[in-house]
């Protein structure tokens, strides 16, 4: 499946990663690639490393994939949006899994919405004939990736509108190693709140911890 990924951070790139492994044909968004490999060296030897996936900026990557993955800082998110062409968007299937945190005032961050809101219901209601499934936004990137990191089963949060979209990330949850089982669907996309509110309590469990090797589990259901 050809799959555009927004956003070129660290989770970003361990998505395409992935992706790239199984098989997928991935275009990573980045605003100026030459600029970014002066600026991040880091980010030049990772894409020497994997030269299949393809670079382009938001707008490209959203006409290139089928399926589009949003991994923008979530403050971000709505103005890069505005710079892709409506037709590269409608009808498509998003996985957002991008969180408000603002850190204006530096760490820890706070939420830019919450309670009666949610960047996920933002980017809907923005964009409705996108459809937009929030989900793998209340965990580090490696677990998205690799849930069997971890010894035990944990929980990964769905929330969208759209249920064939659910069930689609569902399947490439699965072919990350996500067991059925531990995929819990939230409803539709208003309770993306709460998925979102997690972020205050991992952010404390991880400077408490010092390390992001940890997860959710529900229990008890």
């Amino acid at each position: 499946m050809k799959i555009g990924i927004f956003g070129s951070g660290i989770v970003g790139q361990t998505l395409a990663t992935k992706l790239d492994k199984l098989g997928h044909e991935v275009m990573m968004s980045t605003r100026n690639a030459a600029d970014l490999y002066q600026r991040k060296p880091a980010f030049k030897t990772w894409h020497e490393d994997h030269p299949a996936i393809r670079l382009g900026n938001v707008n490209e990557a959203a006409a290139y994939g089928h399926l589009l993955i949003n991994a923008l800082q979530g403050l971000s998110t709505l103005q890069a949006l505005k710079t892709i062409e409506a037709q590269h968007l409608n009808g498509k299937i998003m996985l957002d899994i991008a969180n408000p945190l603002d850190f204006s005032n530096g760490f820890p961050p706070t939420l830019s919405v919450c309670n009666t809101d949610s960047l996920g219901e933002q980017i809907q209601r923005a964009y409705p004939d996108l459809k937009v499934v929030k989900s793998l936004n209340t965990m580090n990137a490696n677990l998205m990736t690799d849930p069997r990191e971890l010894p035990h089963d944990q929980t990964v949060f769905l929330s969208g509108n759209d249920e064939a979209a659910k069930t689609q990330i569902k399947e490439l949850l699965a072919s990350f190693g996500w067991k059925l089982t531990e995929m819990f669907d939230l409803g539709d996309i208003t309770t993306a709140r709460g998925t979102e509110q997690l972020l205050p309590i991992w952010v404390r469990i991880y400077s408490k911890v010092g390390h992001p090797k940890f997860n959710f589990r529900m229990v008890g259901i």
